[in-house]
């Protein structure tokens, strides 16, 4: 993977990947929050590709990132919450499993992050709350597999 980061005016800059293009535009949104918004997305889209790889459909999916940062340099992330909120056909056994395999297993950015964030999560399933404030272990991550998937390539 290669990204190219270039200075436009001010305080915008436009990032390259090797599949597009697109302006970082400081402070309206800043790299911190699109890395936010990349870690968050990585594991949404294991969310909605796991369950079409098994058959299940879901839907009204919804994922909130809650960041605790240093207070002073560098304001790394400390510890990340994740709330996941959907529906689906499947069970609440399930549905837990899909959440698991993505922090566990498929999602790189978060995988990236987990020895140096404590990562937790809730996932609130059918309206219904099946797992609340879970910790993930911290290290190299577990094998889940739930089979291939193609989320967000990269």
């Amino acid at each position: 993977m290669k990204i190219s980061v270039s200075h436009q005016s001010d305080m915008k800059f436009e990032a390259k990947t090797e599949k597009s293009a697109f302006v970082i535009d400081c402070p309206v949104i800043s790299p911190l929050e699109y890395f936010l918004a990349g870690l968050i997305t990585c594991s949404a889209s294991d969310v909605v590709l796991l369950p079409q790889n098994q058959g299940k459909n879901i839907s009204n999916l919804n994922v909130e990132g809650e960041v605790v940062r240093n207070e002073t340099q560098p304001r790394k992330f400390n510890e990340l919450h994740l709330t996941y909120s959907f529906d689906s056909d499947a069970d609440d056994i399930m549905a837990a499993r899909w959440v698991m395999a993505s922090l566990e297993t498929y999602c790189s950015t978060i995988n990236t992050i987990r020895d140096t964030t404590a990562i937790s999560y809730t996932i609130i399933h059918n309206a219904k709350t099946i797992r609340e404030n879970e910790k993930m272990i911290s290290g190299g991550g577990a094998t889940i597999d739930l089979g291939k998937i193609e989320s967000c390539p990269g």
